[in-house]
Formats: C-alpha cells, sequence, structure tokens
C-alpha cells in the first residue's frame, strides 16, 4: 500500500466508552478507525502496510502500554504512537517520548489536540514508510550476497586490503577478488565510498550525519585505507581495479633518512 493511501488509525483503550467516543471523531476528521480493547488484540492484526497511527492508552489490562511501545518500534517501525492516560506522570511521560512517542495526551482528551496528534503522526508515517520503500533496492541487494560476500564485505568496509581479508577468512588473495568484484556488482557500487554510505544505510557501519566521503571512511573505521591510498575519498574505486598495488605508508624513520640524503648532496 502506497504512503498516499487512506490513512488508518489504531485504537487501544480498554474503556468501551473511550474507544466508542474516539471513533467517533476518528471518523469525523476523515481516517479509517480500528478499536481494540487489549494489547494482545492489537497484536493479532497484522501490520498495516500503507499510513497509520496508533493511540494507545497506558493502562492496559495485560500487557503495560509503555512495553508494548518497544514492541510496536521494532515490529511496526512505521506505526507512530500517541499515548492517552487518565493519570499519566511526568516520569511516565518522559520515558515515552524518549521512546518516540509523538505525543501524551491526559484525559479526558481535548478534541482538537488529539487530532492535531494524529495528523502529525499520520505524516511521520508517510515520511517513514516513503523512507522504507527508498530501502527497498538496496535491502534487496544485500539480501542477494551470499555468507562469505558480506563477510567479505564488512571486511573491506573496515579498511583491510585484500591480503588482509584472505588472512582474516583463511582465502586466497585471487578469491577474495573475485568475491570483492561480485560484491561491488551486486550492490551496484561505483567506489569503495560508495560502498560504504550504503553500509551505513544499511546500518552496518555507522557514520554521523552530514559527512562527506573522507569523513564517512574515517569514521567507519577506514583510516588505514586512507593512509594506504591518498586521497581514497576520490580514488577508492582503485581499490578494485585489477592489479594495482597500493603504495604501502611511509614510516616517520623513512621520512626522516629521505630528508637527511637530501640534504648530503
Amino acid at each position: 500500500m502506497p504512503p498516499h493511501a487512506t490513512p488508518i488509525v489504531l485504537v487501544v483503550d480498554d474503556d468501551i466508552s473511550v474507544r466508542k467516543s474516539l471513533e467517533l471523531l476518528i471518523d469525523s476528521a476523515g481516517w479509517q478507525t480500528e478499536t481494540f480493547g487489549s494489547a494482545t488484540e492489537f497484536l493479532s492484526r497484522a501490520p498495516v502496510p500503507g499510513p497509520s497511527c496508533l493511540v494507545l492508552d497506558v493502562g492496559l489490562p495485560d500487557i503495560n502500554g509503555l512495553d508494548l511501545q518497544q514492541r510496536v518500534a521494532a515490529e511496526r517501525a512505521t506505526m507512530p504512537i500517541i499515548f492517552i492516560s487518565g493519570r499519566g506522570d511526568v516520569p511516565m511521560t518522559v520515558r515515552a517520548m524518549k521512546a518516540g512517542a509523538v505525543e501524551f495526551l491526559t484525559k479526558p482528551l481535548a478534541s482538537d489536540a488529539l487530532l492535531c496528534a494524529i495528523q502529525a503522526a499520520i505524516e511521520e508515517s508517510r515520511t517513514a514508510l516513503g523512507r522504507e520503500e527508498a530501502m527497498r533496492p538496496l535491502k534487496e541487494h544485500y539480501a542477494s550476497l551470499s555468507r562469505r560476500e558480506r563477510e567479505v564485505m564488512t571486511l573491506v568496509i573496515s579498511g583491510l586490503l585484500n591480503k588482509q581479508v584472505g588472512g582474516e577468512l583463511g582465502i586466497s588473495e585471487i578469491t577474495v577478488k573475485a568475491h570483492r568484484g561480485n560484491v561491488m556488482r551486486k550492490m551496484n557500487a561505483d567506489s569503495l565510498p560508495d560502498l560504504v554510505t550504503m553500509a551505513a544505510r544499511l546500518e552496518l557501519v555507522t557514520v554521523p550525519k552530514g559527512c562527506n566521503s573522507t569523513a564517512r571512511l574515517r569514521a567507519s573505521g577506514l583510516s588505514r585505507l586512507e593512509r594506504s591510498y591518498p586521497s581514497a575519498a576520490t580514488r577508492g574505486a582503485l581499490a578494485f581495479s585489477p592489479g594495482y598495488v597500493p603504495t604501502a605508508p611511509r614510516t616517520n624513520s623513512q621520512i626522516r633518512r629521505t630528508h637527511d640524503e637530501q640534504h648530503t648532496e
């Protein structure tokens, strides 16, 4: 279901009068509504493929709303949560908001506040669905890699050279090159920095937001690669070129010896 499909608002509250009043209010605003009397009943419902949000009472009889929030975040990541409670306190509100809740409202609910929160949650859901859709091809490419290709990719983006990767995995350098070429082809990566960026998007490595290519390599633990390949951010593709032999980094003693020789001539 595309992000622009009619949104569904799911309401979980053990009070039937609250469920009915919220259903009338939400329906009047033009959204579809589904209501549940318990967390267990809600969890038996298949995940919503389109834009949605969850209006969730904290004090449920079977599973605490805050505990249910953790399950929703793990299993239904595109469904934002709006908490409602008749006895909310500051620690409870802080915990819910830190875990990603859109809003925490206390009963009796103000209709305008709830509808505004639902609108914000639906937009957040649409954004998450769009992001998920954009990630789908990349996830499919990664899923197409064999176990060995994934192992090689992990070591390559950590900055190891072909020989070092072979040593880690107990395979020959030629075999590493073959797997490496397959990784680049299957991932549709044009260069090593491009592959690192893909790995960051897949959360295989942690890269701070706003980093340029060189900073991405450093943040991903690839400083060794930069020392071996000058300007690695723009020449990462060389690492995959057949027959390319990187220049080993010069030690301090080598630099001093060269300096002394130049001054004695």
